[in-house]
């Protein structure tokens, strides 16, 4: 009898493990559909106003005016003040360079990045002095926002042209643990604005895959980190369609999906883990 009743008791709790996964699953397959929109609408603010700002600072920045790091400082205050886009931009930093790509000031009050080859760490940055609005991935330590795991930094520039000759390069970008922090903490407000009295607060962590590699926010667990590594949704994920597993992670049941994001870039897709409470 005891038996029979052990037996029952470790069924239904499998049972109730299995339905708890299958529903984490299905609901972060929806916080990566709401998270996308956030994506697609943070780089749309930069796509749409770096190149506004970069016409207001060839207003700010003379052909005779000195640029130095405070000039650099308040031109990057004044420019974002005056377009909507970049005052709501999601940006980790915003930046000066010159047209040899070594960082003059950003808009941070303690700038780790002054004095920093940017096109060391994103090539493809280069082509903006000669050209447009350009956009690079890379890695320049400055800019990273954690300490003790990978990071790394999406960017955008445009050329600041006085009397036809480029100035500067305006850019500016974010980090990816960074990036993962903003959509984490945005899907908790939201999660947590929609439950109702009594409900209880699910386990929620976001992340940003690129190439293979995960970011996280400074409070996600290495074990998490390394289980969205080793599902390798990009694997499965096709166009934006998200793609889940039900998994489990130290004894407890979890949800994971993710999905592709091209507006970030190609090979980037945003994940999150979920779990009942």
């Amino acid at each position: 009898m005891i038996k029979v009743l052990l037996f029952t008791t470790c069924a239904l709790f499998l049972l109730a493990c299995e339905s708890s996964a299958k529903k984490s699953a299905l609901e972060a397959r929806a916080h990566v559909a709401e998270l996308a929109k956030l994506g697609r609408e943070d780089v749309r603010e930069i796509r749409q106003g770096m190149p506004q700002g970069g016409a207001e600072l060839e207003k700010l920045l003379g052909p005779e005016q000195p640029l130095d790091a405070q000039a650099a400082r308040d031109a990057l205050e004044k420019a974002r003040g005056r377009v909507q886009d970049l005052r709501t931009a999601k940006s980790t930093f915003f930046a000066l360079a010159g047209p040899d790509g070594v960082v003059i000031r950003n808009d941070q009050e303690q700038d780790r990045m002054a004095q920093k080859p940017l096109f060391a760490a994103f090539p493809a940055l280069k082509s903006a002095v000669d050209g447009g609005y350009v956009e690079a991935r890379g890695s320049l330590p400055e800019a990273a926002e954690v300490r003790g795991r990978p990071d790394a930094q999406w960017v955008a520039a445009v050329p600041v042209r006085v009397g036809g000759t480029t100035r500067a390069l305006f850019v500016t970008g974010w980090s990816w643990s960074a990036y993962a922090y903003r959509l984490q903490t945005s899907l908790r407000s939201s999660v947590l604005a929609a439950q109702k009295q009594h409900d209880k607060m699910p386990l929620l962590y976001a992340f940003v895959i690129v190439d293979g590699t995960t970011y996280a926010t400074r409070d996600s667990p290495d074990v998490n980190i390394d289980t969205v590594t080793r599902a390798k949704l990009l694997d499965t994920a096709r166009g934006s369609e998200p793609v889940s597993q039900e998994l489990e992670i130290t004894g407890r049941p979890f949800g994971l999906a993710g999905g592709l994001v091209p507006e970030l870039g190609p090979s980037i897709a945003i994940a999150v883990l979920r779990s009942e409470t």
